[in-house]
Order: structure tokens, then sequence, then C-alpha cells
């Protein structure tokens, strides 16, 4: 397959992925107290968010990627 093709492709996907998501969300967790022989951590839930528009670029972009790619193949 072709690099313009196979990009392009990975881009769609990733703009789906976007599209469908909005973000992700991990948990983390952090050392609340330590003295001594106590310890005390905490979970902490996080979001990154993805605006729309950086999936639809992705898509865009990908699409352009396919276009190309089938113009020089």
């Amino acid at each position: 397959m072709k690099t313009y093709t196979m990009l392009g492709i990975i881009l769609i996907v990733i703009g789906i992925f976007i599209f469908a998501y909005q973000g992700f969300t991990y948990t983390t967790r952090e050392k609340i107290v330590d003295i001594g022989p106590i310890h005390m951590t905490a979970e902490r839930t996080r979001t990154v968010p993805l605006p729309p528009i950086v999936g639809g670029i992705s898509l865009v972009g990908g699409i352009v990627l396919l276009v190309v790619g089938k113009k020089k193949g």
C-alpha cells in the first residue's frame, strides 16, 4: 500500500474516533499523606477533551491524502 493511502486511512480512523468519543479519560494515583508507616493515596480522574474541529481536520486531511494517493498511482 502506498504511503499517502495508508496515512489517509489512519487520519480518517483518528477523525472518526475523535468524533465518537470527544476526548479520553484516565486515572492517576496521587500520594496525599506520607507520615512514617502511614501512607494515603487518592485516585484522581482526569479528562482530556478533544474538540470536534480536530476530528474534522483529520477527516478532511485523510480524504485529501486518499485522493492525492489515487492520482499519483
